[in-house]
């Protein structure tokens, strides 16, 4: 009898080690290699721990980024579940068959109500306004500042700055202000220079932060219903905004001319300048007093007012999408009903992740919670976007070398480049028969 009850047992055991090997998939997200996706892979093992599925975070470097993921999506290959794509890839994405549709995700669980706008609006729709869904908002971001609050502080500075331009030294509300101070801490001779700002023209750097002026200006890039461009992204405001992103340029320190996210942080840990444009996503190491000799003296403010008080900044981060050739979808499908759980994102934001949760970025716990999530609340509900569309990437190669030539080389004006650049999106858009 007791030999029975043995082989029953480990019958029985046998038959649950099966149940569970059954259980255990795995699940592969793409994504850059930045610090959010280390703290994604941290989170995802509670994912594990919970459901016996392995989640992997594969990350491959930003320049390959978009390279990587859609290579595999034209192969229609099945290496990846998911990916965490960039708001620009949602047309191409939609359109191109490569993601899941989540429409019906959406309603269910009552996505668009729990997300922040912005968010849903940036990292999840497309066509705009249409009310289809093809991502769920993940890592919210936006172009933001960092600054150096003890040279502003200086009560020498604050006095010499008045004296200069007849009001206070502080954190500037305005572009013009802001400009201002770039003007004043610009001192080549000191090796102290006024700026950093995005210059790099291989993406979508120097198009992030012009993008920073002319939303602000009260410009646009384009009617994005009808895809009209010549009169919007030439307009008289784009014209003022891209003079000035230029003027700012001149205060930038030697050899900035192709500068992206590494440069920002290096312009503040190196001492360099009295402010510097990143996205929010890289302000942690700013923040680390070991990655930041100047972390106690470092502040951050959101992007500022324009001439006629319009404040805009422009829209970073990812959403997370399905790729429609996964093998995997259901757990994937899965997957995202536990990430948008309250208690996931609240756990998303304390590892460092941007939540997208408008409730957790409203309340004063997160807003409290390092020296630059108030900044980045604020930024997150006054965010705007590039173009989405499948053609996005032929829009900012041309943006690239309308822009760059003109702000980094000198090179023609402002209105050339401005009206170049309407000649160029009007062509693509004709070429796609967006346009009549």
């Amino acid at each position: 009898m007791l030999k029975a009850l043995t082989r029953f047992a480990a019958a029985a055991a046998l038959l649950g080690f099966a149940q569970v090997a059954a259980a255990q998939g795995k699940l592969t997200i793409l994504w850059a290699q930045w610090d959010p996706a280390n703290y994604l892979q941290e989170l995802v093992k509670d994912y594990e721990k919970q459901t016996g599925t392995k989640v992997v975070v594969e990350t491959t470097p930003w320049p390959d980024f978009q390279n990587k993921a859609f290579k595999e999506f034209t192969a229609k290959g099945s290496a990846y579940d998911m990916v965490v794509g960039d708001s620009q890839w949602l047309g191409a994405g939609s359109t191109g068959g490569h993601y899941v549709e989540l429409t019906a995700f959406f309603k269910k669980h009552k996505v668009a109500e729990v997300m922040a706008p912005a968010t849903v609006a940036g990292y999840a729709e497309y066509p705009g306004k249409s009310g289809k869904y093809w991502a769920i908002p993940l890592e919210g971001d936006a172009t933001g500042f960092s600054y150096r609050k003890d040279w502003f502080e200086d009560p020498k500075e604050k006095a010499a700055f008045k004296a200069k331009y007849g009001y206070e030294l502080d954190v500037p509300k305005t572009w013009k202000e802001l400009g201002d101070i770039a003007e004043f801490f610009h001192r080549p001779k000191e090796k102290r220079y006024g700026i950093s700002i995005y210059t790099d023209n291989s993406y979508d750097a120097l198009v992030m932060g012009v993008e920073n002026v002319i939303f602000s200006f009260g410009g646009n890039l384009g009617d994005y219903a009808t895809h009209k461009v010549d009169g919007i992204v030439n307009s008289k405001e784009n014209i003022e905004a891209l003079k000035f992103y230029k003027r700012l340029y001149g205060f930038t320190p030697p050899d900035w001319g192709k500068t992206f996210f590494q440069e920002g942080n290096q312009a503040i840990t190196e001492g360099l300048v009295s402010m510097s444009m990143n996205f929010f996503a890289f302000f942690p190491a700013l923040a680390n007093p070991t990655t930041n000799k100047f972390a106690k003296v470092t502040g951050y403010f959101a992007s500022p007012k324009g001439p006629t008080g319009k404040q805009f900044a422009a829209l970073g981060g990812q959403g997370i999408s399905i790729v429609s050739y996964s093998k995997n979808k259901d757990e994937a499908m899965k997957f995202l009903e536990w990430f948008i759980r309250e208690d996931v994102q609240k756990k998303w934001a304390d590892l460092g992740g941007y939540t997208c949760n408008a409730a957790i970025l409203k309340s004063d716990a997160f807003r409290k919670a390092t020296p630059y999530n108030e900044a980045f609340y604020q930024s997150m509900f006054m965010v705007k976007d590039f173009w989405a569309v499948p053609e996005y990437a032929e829009l900012l190669t041309a943006a690239n070398k309308r822009w760059h030539p003109f702000v980094v080389g000198g090179k023609g004006t402002a209105e050339e480049a401005a009206n170049g650049l309407a000649k160029d999106w009007q062509a693509t858009f004709k070429k796609y028969g967006r346009t009549k």
